[in-house]
């Protein structure tokens, strides 16, 4: 019985660090607000959201979506990937936080989705933080209407 109670507080020593082994190999970073993602949309029903929206419309939204772009300076915006055409650029409410530079996972963020015609001017800043060419920041010659979103929180699951 002295064998079998051995045996069985290994077995459960064990079996909890496995467990703990896979809480911690699904780890979870928020960025500003913290939020719970419930409702999540995914980046294909996000552009059919942003299809409907005009200028000056807005609309509160959980997404999940691919970075194309972040910030090389400092992680102070992104770009998701919502299809092979389309990106909304993401800022951070308030300038209050900042992703990591090096982002490539897969993100979720909470916040304001809506429609902006970007200046020539800002177009051309953000391509300087891409770290984009000379020549590419050159052909960059007319307002352009873009996908924005606020983002109150972005959660990253490594």
């Amino acid at each position: 019985m002295k064998r079998f109670n051995i045996m069985l507080a290994a077995f459960l020593m064990c079996n909890g660090l496995m467990a703990q082994e896979k809480v911690a190999e699904h780890k979870q970073a928020i960025y500003g607000e913290s939020f719970s993602p419930s409702s999540i949309i995914g980046d294909s029903e996000m552009l059919a959201e942003y299809n409907t929206l005009k200028a000056g419309d807005s609309l509160q939204v959980v997404f999940k979506a691919k970075p194309n772009g972040v910030c090389k300076a400092k992680g102070c915006w992104m770009t998701l990937r919502l299809d092979d055409e389309n990106q909304v650029l993401v800022k951070f409410k308030d300038y209050g936080f900042f992703v990591p530079t090096d982002l490539n996972e897969e993100v979720i963020v909470n916040g304001k989705a809506f429609v902006e015609e970007l200046s020539v001017e800002e177009q051309r800043h953000y391509a300087k933080d891409a770290g984009q060419s000379d020549a590419t920041i050159a052909n960059i010659t007319a307002p352009k209407r873009t996908l924005r979103f606020e983002a109150t929180g972005v959660l990253i699951e490594d």
